[in-house]
């Protein structure tokens, strides 16, 4: 049983779902992984994302004040499509009003549960409300953009006597209705939250996303990946941090190549790696720490 999906609903209208508990798979959303939705750096970014490709169109704006959401705010994200896709499974109501804790998120992620993560936790949320996304994606026409915040908003709740009793947040209608079609939804990796670099966090969403489990993989020239990255590194930069990731092969899951065309124009191929039982039950065991 599904919540119906009310663009317009206030938080009067919306029932509160609260989060489950226990160790969830984590699931993405397939849209959030095929396109330039999140900064990649850890520095503040203000600067647009603009990104067009056929009758795909997306703009990200950010505040000066709070900076773009960030690829590592977005595991918010991916908390939260967990939350919705676990309570579809079982039968349950999910909404797009969810409340939780800071310290389930944070161990959902794989994050310490200190004072600094916390604020950390505090900081991601501001960014997810404050970024502004209008995008082409699930509309009609390219000219029909939906446009939405990552979360509507969010408050910390307390008792009278000011007590933490956790927080509540809403999540935007277009992410929510996304999430609630399976079709859009894809498990991953839990060794995903151990990865560390912007670039390598981008590159596993987009591999899983079109590699999958196709046995002969898939393969993407530099500069469309560059420009699907919305990056601001230059290509020649944005190049050698693909190389270098593609040297570690530090991507779970996935083996990484970097050939020439016939064109004389490097692609990357990806593929997956044979199914490790052992490793992947180390896997969701580990719960290493990442910064927000």
């Amino acid at each position: 049983m599904t919540a119906p999906r009310n663009t317009g609903a206030t938080r009067e209208q919306l029932e509160l779902f609260r989060a489950l508990p226990g160790d969830l798979a984590p699931r993405d959303a397939q849209d959030l992984m095929a396109y330039p939705f999140f900064s990649l750096a850890k520095s503040r970014r203000t600067a647009p994302i603009d990104f067009h490709a056929g009758a795909i169109a997306i703009r990200v704006e950010a505040v000066a004040e709070h900076g773009m959401a960030t690829i590592w705010d977005a595991d918010v994200l991916i908390w939260a499509a967990s939350q919705i896709v676990e309570a579809r499974d079982r039968g349950l109501r999910p909404s797009r009003l969810l409340a939780t804790t800071p310290y389930d998120i944070l161990t959902f992620t794989g994050r310490g549960t200190g004072a600094r993560d916390y604020q950390r936790l505090k900081a991601a949320l501001d960014r997810l409300q404050s970024t502004t996304v209008a995008t082409s994606i699930r509309q009609p026409s390219e000219r029909r953009q939906h446009r939405f915040s990552w979360v509507n908003e969010w408050k910390e709740r307390a008792d009278a006597s000011g007590r933490p009793l956790g927080i509540e947040l809403i999540l935007p209608d277009w992410f929510y209705a996304g999430v609630l079609d399976e079709a859009l939804v894809l498990t991953i990796d839990r060794a995903y939250f151990a990865l560390t670099g912007g670039l390598e966090r981008w590159l596993y969403r987009l591999v899983r996303k079109h590699g999958g489990r196709q046995q002969g993989g898939w393969s993407f020239d530099f500069p469309h990946l560059h420009a699907k990255s919305g990056s601001l590194s230059p290509l020649k930069h944005f190049a050698f941090d693909l190389r270098d990731i593609a040297r570690r092969q530090t991507l779970p899951g996935y083996r990484l190549q970097v050939v020439r065309d016939a064109n004389d124009t490097e692609r990357l191929l990806f593929a997956p790696l044979p199914a490790d039982p052992l490793a992947q039950a180390l896997r969701r065991k580990a719960q290493p720490g990442a910064r927000l």
